[in-house]
């Protein structure tokens, strides 16, 4: 038999080298995928805090001597705190000297009734596919530091210095919602106040001018209550609704 030249014997060396360490590899690979899973760590729940708020918070406590009924931090978007209505300009009082809140953002109010009306002012194409309302009479629910009753006022301040903005609610009697005004501490609560009492039928002792702002002086009842009835949306769909065009095939 003729001799088998050395590179060739050295090429097949190295071919069955190459063919044993790569056996190894999958060898290593496949005992390590067979071994058991790490079990799950688990979910370790994260507790955000906001410092800046809980100091302000506590020199608002300070300041009103208890008067604070209830309070809310949401980490980075600021502080929430309900009073009585008799301590209503008090606490934007407080807001401004304690805490250097000069800035007025907005005065408002909140109906919290749900509306006896459910969603009767959806679209034609809504009530297509909604299932039929249960028209059963709903509690009512407040957000942020609870509530009492169906009107409450809300305004909101801001701390350029401190970097904080401050939430103030209140609650209104349902016989007679009326607060003091904020003007002698705002000024700029002028025409929110008047708004408020235009579309939720509040009254502020002490403002100069509770004139309409949007609505003729004879204008009845208040748009903004759950319980006014939108009238117009019975006679015609909620603007902007447009005609939906049926696709081939679809029945008409």
């Amino acid at each position: 038999m003729a001799e088998i030249p050395e590179h060739l014997l050295k090429r097949a060396q190295a071919a069955r080298e190459k063919a044993a360490a790569q056996k190894k590899t999958e060898g290593e690979d496949s005992a390590q995928s067979e071994k058991a899973e790490p079990a799950e760590e688990p979910e370790v729940e994260v507790v955000l805090t906001d410092e800046n708020a809980e100091a302000a918070l506590a020199i608002l406590e300070t300041a009103l001597q208890g008067k604070i009924l209830d309070s809310h931090i949401a980490p980075g978007r600021g502080l929430w705190i309900r009073v009585a209505i008799e301590d209503w300009r008090s606490a934007a009082k407080a807001a401004k000297e304690s805490l250097d809140c000069k800035f007025f953002d907005w005065l408002s109010a909140i109906d919290w009734m749900p509306s006896p009306y459910g969603r009767e002012h959806e679209t034609e194409q809504d009530k297509i596919t909604a299932e039929p309302e249960e028209h059963d009479e709903k509690e009512m629910e407040w957000g942020y530091t609870g509530g009492e009753t169906r009107f409450q006022l809300i305004c909101r301040v801001y701390s350029i210095s401190r970097k904080i903005g401050v939430m103030i609610k209140a609650d209104l009697p349902d016989s007679d919602p009326r607060a003091l005004s904020l003007i002698p501490i705002y000024a700029g609560a002028n025409w929110h106040e008047r708004e408020a009492r235009e579309m939720f039928g509040l009254t502020f002792d002490e403002h100069p001018d509770l004139r309409n702002i949007y609505l003729p002086g004879d204008f009845e009842g208040h748009p903004l209550r759950k319980d006014y009835p939108l009238l117009s949306r019975r006679m015609k769909p909620w603007p902007g609704i447009v005609d939906v065009e049926l696709l081939p095939g679809d029945d008409e």
